[in-house]
C-alpha cells in the first residue's frame, strides 16, 4: 500500500484516479479548491482524506504533503474554465504547478504524474498523427500556454514523472467539451450543433488505469495517452442521441470549424504502447453510455471550453 496526493482530486480526471488508486488499496489525500471539482464526486473511504483549498497558496500545498508524506503526486488541478480569465489559470496552472513541483522536490518525493493538454501543439500541427516531438505551439489559448509552462518547469525539475498529453478525455463527471454540452441541450430540448472536425477521445476510466500504472513505476518522461484513431463529432453526437434513447432522431444544425479549432488532433501512442503495454481503449459508444447514465443521476454542469471563440453563448451554458 502506497500514499499519494492527488491535486484536483474533486474534478473530472482526478477523482476517478483517485477511485482507482483506493480499489488498488493505496491511501490517498486529496487537495482541491472546488472550482471545477465537486465533493459529491469523493466518496467517504477510510482510506480517503480531502482538503478544500488552493494550490496557489504555498501554504497550503506544504500542508497536505507535510507529515503525510506521499510517494508521489498526482497533479490533476487545473484552471480552464474561462478563457479569458488569464490571471486565473496563470495562478492555478503556474504558480500553483510550481508550488506543487517545489514542495514535491523539496520532500524528496519519488514520483510526480501530469496531465497535459494536447492543445500544446497549436491548433495547425504539422504531423498527422503527432509525434512527441513535433514543436509546442501553445500560443491558442491561455490553458494551453499556462499548462505548457507548467510541463516546461516539471522538465528542469529533475524529479522523475511522468507526463501524459492528453487526448479528449470524456466519460462520467465530464464538465468541459462537447459531451455535456450536447446532453444538455437535448435534455432542454434544444437543437444541437456539430462541426465537421474530429476528435480521438478516451474514457476516463482507461486514464486513470494508466495514472494508476504510472504511480506504480511504469514509465518515465512523456508519453501520450491516445487511443490512435479519431471519431467525428457527428459520430459522438449520434452516441449521445442513442444513450439518451431520443425519438425521432433530433438533427442537429452542422457548422464549419471555428477560427480556433483544429480540424483533427490526432497522437502517435507508439512510446505509450512500447512502456506501458497494449492498452485496452473503451469504445466510445459505451464510455457515451457511462456518462449519460452519470448525467441522468447526478446532473450534469460546466460546457466548459477552453477556446475563444465558442459559437455558443454564454446564456446556453447555463
Amino acid at each position: 500500500m502506497a500514499k499519494f496526493l492527488v491535486t484536483g482530486g474533486a474534478g473530472f480526471i482526478g477523482s476517478n484516479i483517485v477511485r482507482a488508486l483506493l480499489a488498488n488499496g493505496d491511501t490517498v489525500r486529496v487537495l482541491d479548491n472546488l472550482a471545477t471539482g465537486r465533493r459529491e464526486h469523493l466518496a467517504a473511504h477510510p482510506n480517503l482524506e480531502v482538503l478544500i483549498d488552493t494550490i496557489a497558496d504555498l501554504k497550503a500545498v506544504e500542508a497536505a504533503v507535510g507529515r503525510f508524506q506521499p510517494e508521489a503526486v498526482v497533479h490533476a488541478a487545473a484552471s480552464y474554465k474561462d478563457p479569458n480569465d488569464w490571471a486565473g489559470d496563470v495562478m492555478t496552472n503556474c504558480l500553483g504547478g510550481v508550488n506543487v513541483i517545489q514542495t514535491a522536490k523539496k520532500h524528496g518525493l519519488k514520483r510526480f504524474i501530469y496531465f497535459q493538454t494536447s492543445l500544446c501543439y497549436g491548433l495547425k500541427p504539422v504531423q498527422q498523427p503527432i509525434s512527441l516531438d513535433h514543436p509546442r505551439f501553445p500560443a491558442n489559448s491561455s490553458y494551453a500556454i499556462t499548462k505548457t509552462a507548467n510541463e516546461e518547469f516539471l522538465e528542469i525539475s529533475g524529479l522523475d514523472y511522468v507526463v501524459f498529453r492528453l487526448a479528449n478525455v470524456v466519460g462520467p463527471r465530464n464538465v468541459s467539451g462537447p459531451l455535456p454540452i450536447f446532453y444538455q441541450r437535448l435534455r432542454e430540448g434544444k437543437q444541437c450543433f456539430v462541426t465537421k472536425t474530429r476528435r480521438d477521445f478516451v474514457f476516463v476510466k482507461d486514464l486513470a488505469a494508466a495514472a494508476v500504472r504510472a504511480c506504480d513505476g511504469i514509465g518515465r518522461g512523456t508519453y501520450h495517452f491516445s487511443s490512435g484513431g479519431d471519431v467525428a463529432i457527428i459520430d459522438l453526437y449520434r452516441a449521445v442521441v442513442s444513450a439518451m434513447k431520443l425519438e425521432p432522431y433530433p438533427e442537429p444544425e452542422v457548422k464549419e470549424p471555428a477560427p480556433d479549432d483544429a480540424l483533427t488532433i490526432l497522437l502517435d501512442p507508439s512510446r505509450t504502447v512500447k512502456d506501458f503495454g497494449i492498452l485496452e481503449f473503451t469504445p466510445i459508444e459505451k464510455t457515451v453510455a457511462e456518462a449519460v447514465r452519470y448525467f441522468d443521476e447526478y446532473g450534469v454542469y460546466g460546457g466548459y471550453t477552453h477556446l475563444r471563440y465558442t459559437q455558443t453563448k454564454p446564456d446556453e451554458k447555463k
